[in-house]
C-alpha cells in the first residue's frame, strides 16, 4: 500500500483518480480548498481519506499536506483559459505559486517518490502543426497556458536542484462523470451533454470546425497511475495525454444528437480570446514510456457520461 497526496482532489479529476487508489487499496489524502472542487465529488468515499481544507498558496498547509506521502498528484488549479484572461494575477497564484510551494514541501518532506503533475496541451497554442509532439516549441496563447507551461519548467528546475522527481501529463480535454456542467471551469463536452439533455441548444464560440482531441477520464486516471510507477528516465518528462484523434464541435454536436435520439441546432458566437483552434495529441511518447493506450473511446465516454447525468438525476 502506498499513501498518494492528491491536491484538488475533490474536483472532476482528482475525485476520479481518489476512487480508484482507494479501490486498488491505497492510502489516500486529498487537499483542495474548495474553491472550484465539490465535497460532493468525493462525498461517497469521504470516511476512507484523509481530507484537508486548504490552500496551496500557503506553504505550511503545503507542508502538512505532503508530510509521509509516497507520492503526489498534482491537479489543484484554477483551469479555465477564459477566467485567466479576466485575472491573470488569481490563476497565476493558483497555478504557479501553488506549485512552487508544493515542491518544495515535497523536498523538505523527504518521503515523496515522485510527484505527476496535470500540466496543459494549451501549451502548444496555435501552431498549426497537428498532431502535438512533446518536442514542438510552446507557443502560450493565454495567461492559463504561461501558468501551466511555467509548472514544466520548475519541474525540470527542482529535479535538476533537488533531485525531485516530477512527471508532467499534457491534458487535452479531458470528460466524463463528476465534471460538473454547471461550472465556470467545466469543459465543452460536460456543458454541451447537460443542455442537450434539456433539449437545449449548446453555443459554439466559433463556427464550429475548431477541433479538440477528448479524452474519457478513466484513460486520465490510467496515465496518472501508470506515470507514478513506470521507470524514471533521469529527467522530468513532458508526456501528451490525449486519445490521439480529433474531433470538431460540430462533429460532436451529431454524434451527441445521434446519442440522444435529438436533431439540436447549436448556437453561434465570435470565438473567444485564448481559445486554440485545432488540437490533437501524439501520444507515442506516452504509449513507449509508461504503457499508456486508452482503453475508452469518445463515443463509448459519451455514452458512459449521458447514463452517468441520467443516473444522478442532472437532467
Amino acid at each position: 500500500m502506498n499513501k498518494y497526496l492528491i491536491t484538488g482532489g475533490a474536483g472532476f479529476i482528482g475525485s476520479n483518480i481518489a476512487e480508484r487508489l482507494l479501490k486498488e487499496g491505497h492510502s489516500v489524502r486529498i487537499l483542495d480548498n474548495l474553491s472550484t472542487g465539490r465535497f460532493e465529488n468525493i462525498k461517497g468515499f469521504a470516511e476512507d481519506i484523509d481530507f484537508i481544507c486548504g490552500d496551496l498558496s500557503d506553504y505550511s498547509t503545503a507542508r502538512k499536506a505532503t508530510e509521509g506521502m509516497d507520492y503526489i498528484l498534482h491537479h489543484a488549479a484554477l483551469p479555465s483559459v477564459e477566467l485567466s484572461v479576466k485575472d491573470p494575477c488569481a490563476v497565476n497564484e493558483s497555478i504557479v505559486n501553488s506549485t512552487v510551494n508544493l515542491f518544495k514541501a515535497a523536498v523538505d518532506c523527504g518521503s515523496v517518490k515522485r510527484i505527476v503533475q496535470a500540466v496543459s496541451a494549451a501549451a502548444y497554442g496555435n501552431d498549426p502543426t497537428l498532431p502535438k509532439t512533446e518536442d514542438m516549441p510552446p507557443k502560450p496563447e493565454s495567461p492559463y497556458a504561461v501558468a501551466k507551461l511555467a509548472q514544466e519548467y520548475y519541474a525540470r528546475a527542482f529535479y535538476n536542484v533537488y533531485g525531485l522527481q516530477v512527471l508532467s501529463l499534457r491534458y487535452f480535454n479531458v470528460f466524463g462523470p463528476k465534471q460538473d456542467p454547471s461550472s465556470f471551469y467545466s469543459g465543452v463536452i460536460s456543458i454541451f451533454s447537460s443542455l442537450m439533455l434539456k433539449g437545449k441548444s449548446p453555443v459554439i464560440f466559433g463556427d464550429g470546425l475548431s477541433s479538440r482531441d477528448f479524452v474519457y477520464i478513466d484513460n486520465v486516471v490510467d496515465a496518472n497511475l501508470k506515470a507514478c510507477a513506470c521507470p524514471w528516465t533521469g529527467s522530468s518528462e513532458i508526456i501528451n495525454i490525449g486519445g490521439g484523434q480529433s474531433m470538431t464541435l460540430n462533429e460532436l454536436v451529431e454524434i451527441l444528437n445521434k446519442i440522444l435520439g435529438t436533431d439540436i441546432v447549436p448556437g453561434y458566437k465570435p470565438p473567444r480570446a485564448g481559445d486554440v483552434k485545432h488540437s490533437m495529441a501524439d501520444i507515442s511518447k506516452a504509449s513507449a514510456l509508461l504503457g499508456y493506450e486508452p482503453r475508452i473511446t469518445v463515443s463509448e465516454g459519451l455514452q458512459s457520461l449521458i447514463a452517468w447525468y441520467r443516473n444522478n438525476d442532472l437532467v
